[in-house]
């Protein structure tokens, strides 16, 4: 780095506290989800008796209705111009959910107990990227969702970790790890409460008028085609319960499966921040293609490995592609969003996606139950080479 650009980074604002609170928000969050996750496809198909389509249907309607519920939490943050208030119910409707998974004596459960975990989910995720956006110069938001992407992967690198520790101290009862799950997720509703804050209103400053759905066609024009290619990507990038399975289809002991996300999400964690960073400086369809490049070689190693080693550097791949595309397609999103319609168009747009991985998680878990879990994963492939086509058919921003 020269003189020149020292002299600019040096000038460069600095991440705004409200941001870092979230990254703590999403952090705790993400510890007690993944301590849970971790374990949850095992729980289901070894406790409960349930099939691998099965664990894809709820990991799908799971993700589906987050989606569903993100378009609405955004439309609302935008009309009544507050993202707070949402972004605290959805963390407290998630932590006041977690404890169903100890008493789940059925598959049912386990899918009433991911839905309205994932509606919290939904109320939360327009009105929390909105509000990244709203208090971020646009010069760092790629720096600032990569920050937050990456506080939220080291809860999710060190779930599963936690989940390992508390598998050996408790002789493998998954219902008593899943009880101490739960003290995470009310922290990090407790943390909402006392150190989120929203940019002050002006003086005088009363509810927006009434958004109609109409305006949705204001929206950039650049706006559609990132929708498209989310869409494309997420049918390529299914459930990381699958990555869980096809460990333990190669051999990986069932204490130990909690590896599988801690592989992933270290990569994911250590890249995301420096993601963030690049993708304020090229364009984002270069590192989008980048991100597809790693899931495609990713799908390969986990369809045709023969041992937990290529398995686990698929693992990898799989968590690097996450860091280079998810706080990307955030900052993508933001950046071809006005303000007075951000949390709608973040809440479309994971509306879409949600629909996309509801679809991809039920087809992986069919193609794994009638061809194999190979089939899986050549699927995703296959997918994720089209989105890399399809991003370098897109011109302009995108």
């Amino acid at each position: 780095m020269n003189k020149a650009e020292l002299s600019q980074e040096s000038l460069r604002p600095g991440i705004p506290r409200t941001v870092i609170a979230l990254g703590f928000v999403s952090l705790f969050m993400d510890l007690s989800s993944e301590i849970i996750h971790a374990l949850l496809p095992l729980f289901l198909t070894a406790t409960l008796g349930a099939s691998v389509a099965m664990v894809g249907m709820i990991d799908g309607i799971a993700e589906a209705t987050a989606a569903i519920s993100k378009i609405f939490s955004g439309y609302v943050s935008d009309r009544i111009g507050r993202r707070k208030p949402l972004i605290l119910l959805g963390y407290g409707l998630a932590a006041i959910t977690k404890p169903l998974f100890a008493v789940a004596n059925g598959a049912g459960v386990v899918l009433g107990a991911r839905f309205a975990d994932r509606i919290g989910k939904g109320l939360r995720g327009a009105p929390r990227d909105a509000l990244v956006a709203d208090v971020t110069p646009p010069a760092i938001r790629g720096r600032a969702f990569g920050l937050r992407q990456a506080m939220d992967t080291v809860g999710a690198f060190l779930g599963p970790l936690i989940a390992i520790g508390l598998m050996m101290l408790l002789s493998n009862d998954m219902r008593a790890v899943f009880r101490i799950a739960a003290i995470p997720a009310i922290l990090s509703a407790l943390i909402v409460l006392v150190w989120v804050k929203e940019p002050p209103r002006p003086a005088g400053h009363a509810a927006r008028p009434p958004l109609h759905w109409r305006e949705i066609a204001h929206l950039e024009r650049g706006y559609w085609p990132v929708v498209g290619i989310g869409v494309v990507f997420t049918l390529a990038r299914f459930s990381e319960a699958f990555l869980v399975l096809r460990a333990s289809d190669r051999g990986l002991p069932l204490a130990l499966a909690p590896l599988v996300l801690v592989a992933m999400n270290a990569v994911y964690s250590l890249g995301a921040y420096p993601a963030g960073i690049i993708s304020d400086r090229i364009p984002p369809r270069r590192l989008l293609q980048w991100g597809l490049v790693c899931l495609a070689l990713a799908d390969g190693l986990l369809a045709f490995g023969s041992g937990l080693v290529p398995i686990f550097a698929g693992i990898a791949l799989w968590g690097g592609h996450m860091a280079l595309t998810q706080g990307l397609l955030a900052k993508m999103v933001a950046d071809q969003s006005s303000e007075r319609l951000r949390g709608t168009a973040f809440g479309l747009f994971n509306l879409a996606t949600g629909i996309a991985m509801l679809i991809a998680s039920v087809a992986a878990g069919l193609l794994w139950d009638h061809l194999g879990p190979a089939a899986t994963f050549i699927a995703g492939g296959a997918l994720a080479v089209l989105t890399l086509i399809l991003s370098a058919a897109v011109k302009g921003r995108t």
